[in-house]
């Protein structure tokens, strides 16, 4: 199958150029996309915890836990035992991360803005459409390919 056919190059290429533009336009408010990311998820799920967010991020646990480090670090972040699982962390905006991530949402929001702008409404609701029948589909074949290894 010659590479101009194949979906995964396509789809892979956008991310990474959703990636690059995030990256710059974030770059003033001083946080990456993955940080952003979880800042983002932070705001929808306070107290959540790092595994959860891990998931919510596309990242592994490891992964997180780094993420969450240089947040913490730099007073954006900050990190309590839950109430009654102690090895469980709940994790917080401060007050300086909030305004961090008001300023890097607004950044981040004009990006998408720009991209959606791009087309028209059907058009981004075709595109939707398509894109989640393409991870409806990704998804199946992961499954086939777990269940049946020669898949």
């Amino acid at each position: 199958m010659p590479s101009a056919e194949r979906l995964g190059g396509y789809v892979k290429r956008a991310e990474q150029a959703l990636t690059m533009a995030k990256n710059a336009a974030l770059k003033p408010a001083g946080v990456t996309v993955p940080q952003y990311s979880a800042l983002l998820f932070l705001t929808e799920n306070p107290g959540i915890s790092a595994a959860a967010l891990a998931r919510l991020c596309g990242v592994t646990p490891p992964t997180m836990n780094t993420i969450l480090g240089n947040l913490q670090d730099r007073g954006l972040i900050e990190r309590t035992p839950h109430e009654w699982h102690r090895n469980v962390l709940e994790t917080h905006l401060t007050e300086r991360g909030a305004a961090v991530m008001r300023d890097a949402d607004e950044r981040a929001v004009r990006v998408e803005r720009t991209v959606d702008g791009a087309f028209t409404d059907a058009e981004g609701a075709t595109l939707r459409e398509l894109l989640a029948r393409l991870i409806d589909a990704f998804d199946a074949v992961r499954t086939e390919s777990a269940v049946d290894p020669k898949a």
